[in-house]
Parts: structure tokens; sequence; C-alpha cells
């Protein structure tokens, strides 16, 4: 029987100027709106707006995931190599687990884009039934990042991380969602799939 359980997204944009007002952020609702447009069913979700201190991220991070049962925490900013871009030490700090593959895929992506990609610090991880994900700060390299690397007639050329989110999300909780296929298509393996009607 298929688990209806709904999705819960809990959305990190960390910036010290625009947690102190001195202009709008853009990550979370360029996260949002992508969010919104590429799965098939609805989803709550449960927004931060940070500075860029550890010890405060660690703490958003935590409580997203133990007390406000995020399945998934996307991230946004905070991810180069200056001393004030702590979001992945302080992921770090909170995961369970590391998931490689993800960070070696959006610096993969973003290098289709712009050199300096490689100076990209973003982790995934996963802390107890839950995924974290390090996402660049603009709604651009968001998009990018998430979808993936696509021509002029739409084809993809380097696939973005969010293919591989629903059945990691899968493995670690048991939950079932979807994507459109023409925005992200999901991959799981045909063992994995189940009928959704």
């Amino acid at each position: 029987m298929l688990n209806k359980e709904k999705l819960k997204v809990g959305l990190v944009s960390v910036s010290d100027r625009a947690s102190q007002g001195v202009y709008q952020d853009e990550g979370i609702p360029a996260l949002q709106s992508w969010l919104e447009k590429a799965l098939t069913e609805a989803f709550d979700v449960e927004v931060r707006l940070i500075p860029d201190e550890q010890p405060l991220i660690e703490q958003t991070l935590i409580d997203l995931v133990d007390n406000h049962h995020c399945h998934l925490v996307l991230t946004t900013g905070g991810t180069g190599p200056a001393k004030r871009d702590v979001t992945p030490d302080a992921t770090l700090a909170v995961a369970h687990r590391e998931m490689p593959g993800f960070g070696e895929q959006m610096r993969q992506v973003s290098l289709q884009f712009v050199p300096t990609a490689i100076l990209s610090r973003q982790v995934g991880v996963i802390r107890h039934d839950s995924l974290i994900l390090n996402l660049p700060g603009q709604p651009k390299a968001i998009k990018e990042t998430l979808e993936g690397v696509k021509d002029s007639e739409g084809k993809t050329l380097v696939k973005g991380i969010f293919s591989a989110v629903p059945y990691c999300l899968q493995l670690l909780s048991d939950i079932y969602i979807e994507t459109h296929a023409d925005v992200c298509e999901s991959f799981r393996p045909k063992s994995a799939r189940r009928e959704t009607k």
C-alpha cells in the first residue's frame, strides 16, 4: 500500500545581510518556487532566514530535523571559502552520515557555467532519517543545481541532484514522492517503484 505521508521540507537561507534586512532574500523563494514546479504533490514547508553563525546554523538544522521532522532540509548560501561561509561546517557538525555524491554532482553541474565552482564546499548529509543538502545562494544556480544542465531543446546534458532525492528519501524514511519529468526526472530502480494512482 502506498505511503501517503506528506513531504515536509525545511528551507534555510544563510545570509548576514538578508537576515538583517539589508536586502531581500532570494534563496528561499527560489527554492520554494522550484519545488512547487517539480513535485507532483503538495508539501509542507518550514522556513528560516538566519545569519552566517555556525552555532545558529547547527541549532536550526537540528531543530528542523529533530523537532519539526522535516524529511528534507535545503540550505542556500554560505558555502564558499570565505571566513563567514560556514554552512558546510555546520551541516557536517550535525550529520550522522555524509553523502559525498551530492556535493560532487553540485560542483559538476556548476562547473558547466563557472570555473570557480571548484571553490564551493557544498555537502549532503543524513541526520536521523532526513537528508540535508547545501545549495548555492543565487536563484539561477539553485535551479541549475537541482534540475541539471539542459540544451536549447530541453534535453538534459548533466543531471541535477534532485533526480536522486526521491529515492534517497524513500530509502531513509519510506516516504514516496514523484517529480514532473519535464522539470526533473527522478530515478529509482524498478523494484522500488510504486503505483501512485
